[in-house]
């Protein structure tokens, strides 16, 4: 950390750099001093070394003089080391106050209403504004860092409380001048589109909202004519055609990300991750990994997280959270170099199973493919504790960069109506277009012994009705068809039959050319093969057509395949416009999923469908 933050400092004008927290300076005291003088044993000898109640060797110190060398040792350096760190925490907070005026007086004359900025104007303050906010970040992270080493190699536990008597300092009470960025990304958008630059183009954060209000405020003035706002000026132009040549460094700045790793550990499993993440919620964290562990009623919950700006509240947040849930916090900055894919580990903690009385055991899987998000995840956490339901584990299902699946093993009250919280579920779900599946943990859970499937869209990625139309010229009066029973103006049953008869006179080889186009869903032979290994029996009943379905049953291996069947001449060669037999609609899919299941004596419960 030492050589990244120097490397960092070279980004700053020569006038700051020596307001700097010397960390090298810190380090060497502890390195050189604190050396052997660690008072956590067990931590301080080899993991082979025996403490004896006795030694054998005369020359060797008894237990109580070991001890009590280290105590005294200990407590003479760590208040050395303290106000050594007070006096780098004075400098740095001494320079922040002092650069924060003149910092917050150009802010706030770009911000003047009555004064339209020149987008260099802008770009000034906002440099101004995020150096300042990286400065203190840095500085933040070096204390902890030190402090982090100090209680490493001492045995003391002091970092927490003396980050909390930071909270007093004016680099953390600092709120009302970072709170001026959002408004100041949002002046800069409207001068960079007063000179008719591009917006969308130009790489600002996508999810500020600060800058999305003040491109539909740009917008709103265009329509509404008032061009008072907008100085019709000619695009500032760079070498390489950016509206401003500084724009493009700046740009990166807002981007960049920190990683911050987090665990907080407690007896209260819930409320734990509950707090966590009501902090990465507040503070727009993104959640890159999570690993949980639980033994009994103590729970431990780490999260790697990505941290927008240089928000040091957030660790304050964490500090309240821990104390208000009588947890330990522990966190580390990460150096930019550090990736999440480093951290990642594949090793699954092993729970206790707590036994809980009046309670019954639910399996709860959320799944968003875009990733899973602190707000989604945190109002869930709050249903859950609103519900008075626990977790007892959570696990990671997915592989990717970002966190898209998570299974949570739950105990939930037998009071809870299955009905009320499916209801509610749909809610939370909805909102955030997240897939959220609750089912008991039962045995039936665990012994899934049948796997139907649907075609459409599921197995295969098209329409099979619709690849029919496509290969013989009718798809726009399909398509209507199929509109109108989306509309719920006609029922499923009317609308197969009209679409079916508009394929009348059709040859039978145009089955055959669907049949080739055909593109199954990824992964489905490879889920399909992994099923069948494990001795499960599949099917896959359809609402399409039983040649395609016979012809998907047989590229996966499946067992059963049951669709609408087309009437042929008799001739074989042309298809007549009507089915024959049952049509396969909703309730006689689950007719035949019944038959499959006593065919092969099989329970309902232990079908996926």
């Amino acid at each position: 950390f030492g050589n990244y933050l120097t490397q960092q400092q070279t980004d700053f004008p020569e006038s700051w750099r020596r307001h700097f927290v010397n960390y090298d300076v810190l380090k060497g005291f502890l390195k050189n001093l604190m050396v052997d003088t660690n008072v956590r044993l067990t931590t301080a000898f080899p993991p082979t070394h025996v403490f004896q109640f006795t030694s054998a060797d005369p020359l060797e110190p008894t237990f109580d003089q070991l001890l009590s060398t280290r105590l005294t040792t200990v407590a003479q350096l760590t208040p050395k080391f303290v106000r050594l760190l007070d006096a780098e925490v004075q400098k740095f907070n001494n320079f922040f106050v002092a650069i924060k005026d003149t910092t917050k007086k150009r802010v706030g004359a770009v911000l003047d209403q009555q004064r339209q900025p020149e987008v260099a104007e802008c770009e000034a303050a906002l440099r101004d504004l995020l150096m300042l906010e990286r400065f203190v970040f840095l500085n933040f992270t070096a204390v902890a860092k030190a402090l982090k080493k100090h209680d490493k190699w001492s045995g003391l536990q002091i970092r927490e409380p003396y980050l909390m008597r930071t909270s007093q300092m004016s680099f953390v009470q600092s709120t009302s001048l970072m709170r001026m960025k959002p408004e100041l990304m949002a002046r800069l958008t409207l001068a960079l589109g007063a000179q008719g630059a591009p917006i969308e183009s130009l790489g600002l954060p996508a999810d500020s909202g600060s800058v999305t209000d003040a491109t539909a405020k740009l917008r709103d003035l265009a329509v509404a004519g008032d061009t008072s706002a907008l100085q019709q000026k000619k695009p500032v132009k760079s070498g390489d055609g950016s509206a401003s040549p500084g724009l493009g460094p700046l740009v990166e700045l807002m981007h960049e990300t920190q990683t911050v790793m987090i665990s907080l550990r407690g007896p209260h499993g819930t409320d734990i991750i509950g707090a966590v993440l009501g902090c990465l919620k507040k503070h727009r964290c993104q959640i890159a990994d999570f690993s949980l562990s639980r033994l009994h009623h103590d729970v431990t919950f780490g999260v790697l997280v990505y941290l927008q700006n240089r928000d040091v509240d957030l660790f304050g947040d964490l500090a309240n959270a821990a104390q208000r849930w009588d947890g330990t916090l522990s966190f580390d900055v990460q150096d930019a170099q550090l990736k999440a894919s480093k951290l990642s580990v594949a090793s699954q903690y092993a729970l206790s199973e707590a036994p809980y009385a009046s309670r019954v055991k639910y399996i709860a899987t959320v799944l968003n493919e875009r990733g899973l998000t602190p707000e989604f995840l945190s109002e869930w956490l709050n249903w859950l504790l609103e519900k008075k339901i626990s977790v007892e584990q959570m696990r990671r299902l997915d592989g990717h960069s970002t966190l898209m699946c998570v299974e949570f093993r739950l105990s939930v009250p037998d009071t809870l109506s299955p009905d009320e919280m499916k209801s509610e579920l749909i809610a939370i779900s909805t909102g955030h277009q997240t897939d959220v599946a609750l089912q008991p943990d039962n045995v039936f859970r665990r012994q899934k012994r049948l796997v139907v499937f649907d075609m459409d869209s599921t197995l295969i990625q098209q329409e099979v009705i619709d690849e029919i139309a496509r290969a013989t010229g009718i798809e726009k009066e399909v398509a209507a068809i199929t509109e109108s029973a989306m509309q719920g103006e006609i029922d499923f049953k009317e609308s197969l039959a009209r679409r079916v008869a508009l394929l009348k006179g059709t040859p039978i080889e145009a089955l055959e050319q669907v049949k080739q186009s055909l593109v199954f869903t990824e992964g489905a032979h490879y889920l399909c093969r992994a099923l069948k290994s494990a001795g499960f029996k599949l099917a896959v009943i359809s609402g399409g057509f039983l040649p395609l379905a016979k012809y998907v049953k047989a590229e996966l291996g499946l067992d059963y395949a049951f669709a609408n069947q087309l009437q042929v001449t008799a001739d074989g060669k042309y298809l007549t416009g009507v089915t024959v037999g049952p049509v396969v609609d909703a309730s006689r899919k689950a007719e035949l999923l019944e038959v499959i299941a006593q065919a092969e004596g099989i329970a309902l419960d232990q079908v996926v469908a």
